[in-house]
């Protein structure tokens, strides 16, 4: 029987898993609701499936438990036919003892002729072995009957169970439809979604709280999102409001912000520090690996430039700030942090 869940939810979960939150059209993009819409869309997909996949199960089980006793059914019914098979010759040699006797035939002189003590012997004889011919003739009726029973329960377990099979087989087969069909629409509405959005899709802001678990530079990449800017990272919640605030920015200079550095791992706080002791944040210390700091370039890193004064006006907006220390000791206008001065 194949696994429901492996044909059924897979689709689904590889979207909310890897892409994973949601959103809808063009209209719904332009209201900012595309990532929330599809978020709804595919917990609404999960739910149904998961529905008829446990319902799919609760019947599978039943048809296993009913397998299991059609197979009692004809272990009991082969083990009644070894028994009759054992008694018939003993049976059949009773039935004949009777009358293959040397005083069978006068065995009737009971009924008149012949000699009393020979009458007497011979009933006694008779008796004896209808006797024992009789119990064995009644475990054969018994067993008989047990046989005919046995069989029609496993006749109609059989009935049943053929028709439950097909009955799953189908609700499989419906799973894996409607599977395909989440899929496809999940990926339309997918494809409709801007760069940004479908980053946001897949940055589930709940590892923000486990990576705070990690020491500084020690973050497991599972707990981190990817930015925009090809090979850099942020905690999950800075990494979300980095987005907002790359849209915006994109919006007001027609390109993505310029990225030198955002998640620095320990090693790389140690590289960074060696190149500039004294002025980089001693390993083990730096908001970098927090993953909720980021170095700007692209007219940002000059202070003064319309870049700059552009982030000043609109990076709070965004829960993104440039902290006071930052203005003079040492001066980098580049470095840029998710959070409040009292988060630093």
């Amino acid at each position: 029987m194949p696994n429901p869940r492996s044909a059924a939810l897979t689709a689904v979960f590889l979207v909310m898993a890897t892409l994973a939150p949601p959103g809808v059209g063009r209209a719904a993009e332009g209201h900012g609701d595309a990532v929330e819409a599809l978020r709804r869309e595919a917990a609404r997909a999960r739910a149904e499936l998961e529905k008829a996949t446990t319902q799919m199960e609760d019947r599978n089980k039943a048809l296993t438990a009913s397998q299991g006793r059609l197979r009692g059914t004809l272990k009991e019914l082969a083990a009644a036919e070894a028994e009759l098979n054992r008694i018939r010759q003993p049976l059949a040699r009773l039935a004949n003892v009777s009358y293959q006797q040397t005083g069978a035939a006068g065995a009737m002189a009971i009924f008149g002729g012949g000699s009393p003590d020979e009458a007497l012997r011979s009933t006694a004889d008779v008796t004896l072995i209808a006797t024992s011919q009789q119990a064995l003739v009644d475990r054969a009726d018994e067993l008989q009957r047990r046989r005919r029973g046995l069989a029609s329960t496993a006749q109609d377990l059989q009935s049943r169970n053929a028709i439950e099979q097909t009955r799953v087989q189908r609700q499989i087969d419906e799973l894996r439809h409607k599977s395909a069909q989440v899929t496809k629409r999940l990926n339309a509405m997918l494809s409709k979604l801007s760069p940004d959005k479908r980053l946001e899709l897949g940055c589930d802001k709940s590892l923000a709280a486990g990576a705070k678990r990690f020491p500084n530079g020690l973050i497991p990449s599972k707990y981190l999102c990817p930015l925009p800017q090809k090979g850099r990272e942020l905690r999950a919640d800075a990494a979300l409001a980095f987005y907002k605030l790359n849209t915006a920015y994109k919006r007001r200079f027609g390109r993505d912000m310029c990225v030198t550095d955002s998640y620095r791992s320990l090693s790389e706080q140690h590289r960074v520090y060696a190149a500039r002791p004294g002025f980089a944040a001693v390993p083990g210390t730096s908001n970098h690996g927090k993953g909720q700091a980021v170095d700007l370039c692209g007219g940002v890193q000059n202070s003064g430039s319309v870049q700059f004064n552009w982030m000043e006006a609109n990076a709070k907006k965004y829960g993104w700030l440039h902290p006071a220390w930052a203005y003079s000791n040492p001066f980098e206008p580049w470095h840029w942090e998710f959070g409040t001065e009292n988060d630093q």
